[in-house]
């Protein structure tokens, strides 16, 4: 088409190439990330994070409550672990997937805070996950759900402040410490004596002072024997370290006496291998011979001087060492473990000497009463009614050493249990009372919010039943019926009606003594909660992969 020749065309301005240039020059750089390295993003990796946050909950679900399973571990020297708690459970397992990690850090801090309930925080996080999950595949924000979380916990705090039951009077306090570690050890493998090693469990914690410091309390495993063969010392109690000739001599019961604890190597040694020494007489090499002999006695003499009748060493102690003791009538023990002799020290006072120099009766220590006695295959020294502090020393019985640790494991929950409510004396119904009673409550409070936020709190609420659901379906309970009853039941107002396993039937868990110090749910809720607002926060994840030749540029070659 020819074109018109009076027809203008419009001119650009002078400089007009030179601002578009600029302009280019002033747009961000572009991020370009190396080689091989794994850029995921947006919608689908919330959705990501969330299934691996539930393949982690999978792992551990059939764990939870009186009836749940074992696990066994087998890491990579071949060493086995046999244990249903949700936190050493976790430890074992490599969880490679950066989001997935968080669950195993809630599980840490619950059992570090409190010591009972990782299972449970670990399935609660995966159920809110769970619920919020169809919300962000439909596109809503995170954000928007996220303040609903943060919201919907701190109303479910609320509630839990008004459903504890405070504990007045030594005696009350007593039971109901009795039952709250009877409680968390029903879902343990020593569930049948639970009620042996509730008792005992009790009366270690309230052997401590007011402290209640877990230092205080020892746990020493002896292969062999029944489970009802272990024993609370109301002391302090280690193995017989080794011994030099001499030791069958020295009295082995003691009351009222003073204790020397020593950092010091009460031995002769050899000289080192090509040593010289240049003599001129006899009378010289006597000398340099008399010399080693007289500072060793001379310490010796030092430390029965100061009124010891009892020497425990970190250090060895010698065969000359503990003739001489012996024929004092002095007990003496070397290379004592470190922990043990600080708890004799903190227990029985004094301090622990490099020398001898100073020693006399201020730095000693006192025990009412010291003897040995056999247990099981091993001697054992036993240190009761310190003078300083009070401490105790659990010895467990049992076959397999599997077995005795997971023993170990389960009274440690207890213990925690036990300080946490005895500190805070509020317990709550257990056997999932309380997280139905939250679930009512919560959903309640959703029917007065309008707009989408109520389904956003009644998807939390629901969160709550995953508890007594995935206690009734490791119990081999049929999960449907029992939770019906449990909804109409709450809905009636019975706000502690909860799931009694050993009836397999809906009743009031505070008549059936199932109860739990209230920290705990708090402290499970409160840990949820902050690991669900977390994940969903997480909308891209970048992992770099490593240089494999261990240095340089990435991606520029090597010398050679």
């Amino acid at each position: 088409m020819p074109v018109r020749a009076d027809r203008q065309f419009p001119k650009l301005p002078i400089g007009t190439d030179r601002k578009r240039r600029s302009a280019k020059m002033m747009r961000p750089p572009i991020i370009l990330l190396k080689e091989g390295t794994e850029n995921k993003q947006g919608k689908q990796q919330i959705v990501s994070n969330i299934q691996a946050c539930q393949a982690v909950a999978d792992s551990i679900r059939t764990t939870l409550g009186p009836r749940g399973l074992d696990k066994l571990i087998v890491d990579s020297k071949g060493e086995t672990t046999i244990s249903n708690d949700g936190a050493t459970i976790l430890k074992l397992l490599d969880v490679v997937y950066p989001a997935a990690s968080v669950m195993v850090d809630i599980a840490k801090s619950q059992d570090a805070e409190v010591g009972d309930g990782t299972t449970t925080v670990v399935v609660l996080a995966a159920e809110i996950l769970k619920r919020f999950k169809p919300f962000i595949e439909d596109g809503v924000h995170p954000q928007l759900l996220i303040r609903t979380i943060s919201a919907a916990s701190e109303e479910a705090l609320k509630h839990l402040d008004e459903l504890e039951i405070k504990i007045n009077g030594e005696a009350e306090l007593r039971d109901m410490l009795v039952k709250c570690a009877s409680t968390t050890l029903s879902s343990k493998l020593v569930s049948q004596e639970r009620a042996f090693f509730s008792e005992m469990v009790v009366d270690a914690v309230n052997q401590l002072d007011d402290r209640l410091s877990l230092s205080m309390i020892g746990i020493k495993k002896v292969s062999g024997g029944n489970l009802l063969e272990s024993r609370l010392v109301k002391g302090v109690a280690f193995q017989k370290a080794f011994s030099y000739a001499g030791f069958e001599m020295q009295p082995k019961h003691y009351e009222n006496v003073q204790v020397a604890l020593l950092n010091i190597e009460l031995e002769l040694k050899a000289e080192k291998d090509n040593a010289e020494m240049r003599l001129n007489t006899v009378e010289d090499f006597q000398a340099v011979v008399d010399a080693e002999w007289n500072i060793l006695y001379e310490k010796l003499q030092k430390i029965h001087d100061s009124g010891a009748k009892i020497v425990l060493s970190k250090l060895p102690i010698g065969d000359v060492a503990t003739q001489w003791f012996a024929d004092r009538d002095m007990f003496c023990a070397g290379r004592i473990p470190q922990d043990d002799l600080e708890r004799v020290m903190a227990a029985c006072g004094g301090s622990i000497l490099t020398t001898v120099s100073q020693i006399d009766a201020s730095v000693l220590g006192k025990v009412g009463k010291f003897y040995e006695q056999q247990v099981g295959s091993e001697r054992y020294n036993f240190f009761e009614d310190c003078a300083v502090a009070k401490t105790c020393t659990l010895l467990l019985r049992g076959g397999a050493e599997q077995f005795i640790a997971e023993t170990e494991r389960s009274l440690h929950d207890a213990i925690m249990i036990v300080r946490r409510a005895k500190k805070n004396d509020s317990i709550v119904a257990g056997g999932g009372a309380i997280e139905m009673e939250l679930s009512k409550r919560l959903r309640d409070k959703a029917k007065t919010i309008t707009g989408k936020e109520q389904f956003f709190w009644m998807a939390f609420a629901r969160a709550f039943e995953v508890i007594p659901q995935q206690l009734c379906y490791n119990a081999g309970i049929d999960a449907t019926d029992v939770m019906n009853k449990l909804r109409h039941r709450h809905f009636k107002g019975e706000q502690w009606a909860g799931i009694d396993i050993h009836r397999e039937a809906v009743g009031d868990n505070l008549v059936a003594c199932i109860w739990e110090p209230s920290l705990v749910k708090r402290n499970a809720i409160t840990a949820a909660a902050e690991a669900v607002c977390l994940v969903l926060s997480i909308d891209q994840t970048i992992k770099n992969v490593r240089s494999q030749t261990g240095g340089g540029i990435p991606g520029m070659p090597q010398q050679m």
